[in-house]
């Protein structure tokens, strides 16, 4: 009798044991490799990381690019002459603004006064703005943007950091690079520009003015490639008049419309159609 007690209490232990072997941690059954369990450790979940973005304010335009700019991408628009690329910069300025968040707009070639009074019509007060302490308006020359980039900073990198700015527009890179001749020149000066735009930590837009085909785009094809998104505005001249257009070439992390979009300029600024041209091909 009492062996058989003996049994059972032995046979309960091992069960036990067994038991306890189950309910071990993945990390303590790894551990063991004596134990005649096999564990798989658990699959790891892709981490999922939003992509923040930053709202342009231009009417429809972000509905095409998954809700706005990417924060902190440097973005390249590229037009011609009268294709609308200072009002559509501004108003990503004034859409920042709105938001309490600090702005500098760095010209080679605009007049503040001017440049203010232009943008009055659109009922921007940047004036008003900038008394305020939301927008800050740079007038630069080419040869001070060299300078800047040899000493890796300059009048731009001070306001950027003292200031907190957040966004940031260049209106227009064109002057810039017409100040180099040689292409090894302008790749290595791009890339220092590029350099420093990321390490302030805004929001950029950087405008261009050329023709925005494919065919005939910047000389330094740097430009295209370091830049985060390129969008193109086209200003076509039709039978019996201009028009405009809208296109989106490339914006990384982003699933951005291949459509070309008509818009207009409006009183309230750049206004984009929701619909697609459905005409032939244009050509600039």
């Amino acid at each position: 009798m009492k062996k058989q007690k003996k049994e059972v209490e032995k046979e309960k232990r091992i069960k036990k044991e067994k038991k306890n072997k189950i309910e071990k941690s993945p990390q303590q059954k790894s551990e063991n490799l004596d134990e005649d369990f096999y564990f798989l450790e658990p699959k790891e979940k892709p981490i999922s990381r939003k992509i923040e973005r930053i709202c342009t304010g231009v009417h429809n335009f972000d509905s095409f690019i998954e809700g706005g700019f990417v924060k902190n991408s440097t973005n390249l628009l590229i037009g011609g002459s009268g294709s609308g690329k200072s009002i559509f910069a501004v108003q990503f300025l004034m859409q920042g603004a709105m938001k309490n968040e600090k702005c500098l707009y760095v010209t080679f070639e605009e007049k503040k006064h001017e440049f203010y009074s232009n943008m009055l019509r659109f009922g921007w007060d940047l004036e008003k703005l900038e008394k305020q302490g939301k927008f800050f308006f740079l007038e630069y020359t080419p040869e001070k943007v060299r300078t800047m980039l040899e000493e890796g900073g300059g009048a731009i990198e001070n306001i950027v950091l003292t200031q907190n700015i957040s966004r940031m527009v260049i209106d227009s890179i064109t002057s810039f690079e017409l100040l180099f001749s040689e292409d090894l020149e302008k790749r290595s000066s791009a890339l220092a520009l590029f350099s420093l735009i990321r390490k302030w930590d805004c929001t950029a837009l950087l405008t261009y003015e050329g023709s925005p085909s494919p065919t005939k785009m910047p000389g330094s094809r740097i430009l295209d490639f370091e830049s985060d998104s390129i969008v193109l505005l086209h200003f076509i001249r039709g039978e019996t008049k201009r028009e405009r257009f809208l296109e989106i070439l490339k914006m990384r992390g982003t699933a951005h419309s291949l459509e070309i979009h008509p818009f207009s300029i409006e009183k309230s600024g750049i206004v984009i159609s929701k619909s697609k041209v459905t005409k032939k091909p244009l050509k600039d």
